[in-house]
């Protein structure tokens, strides 16, 4: 897979033209302004190829808290952080979305 970094007038200049290389030559454009990333386009195998995979993870965590929430009702212990699930999932989801743009 190809990555592109492309500035914002650039990329405006040929719109229709980057997109179809995102689509049917399977690169990714990184846009920038100014030097720093600002977004990305991909196509849409992509796209569901990375949402499928951050799901498979999703379910991963969510199968081991569920099993440490069982392991702490069983033992009636309070090793586990008591904070609420939905709240570690999202913190999570927050560093999953930033490993998959690159940002980290």
């Amino acid at each position: 897979m190809t990555t592109i970094k492309m500035g914002i007038r650039e990329l405006k200049s040929d719109l229709s033209g980057m997109i179809n290389q995102v689509a049917y030559g399977g690169k990714r454009i990184i846009v920038t302004s100014r030097g720093k990333p600002k977004a990305a386009l991909i196509g849409i195998e992509d796209l569901r190829r990375l949402e499928k995979e951050a799901n498979r993870q999703a379910e991963k965590w969510q199968a081991w808290l569920a099993r440490a929430d069982a392991l702490r009702e069983c033992t009636g212990t309070e090793f586990v952080e008591s904070r609420d699930s939905v709240e570690i999932l999202r913190e999570l989801r927050e560093r999953r979305t930033d490993e998959i743009g690159g940002v980290r």
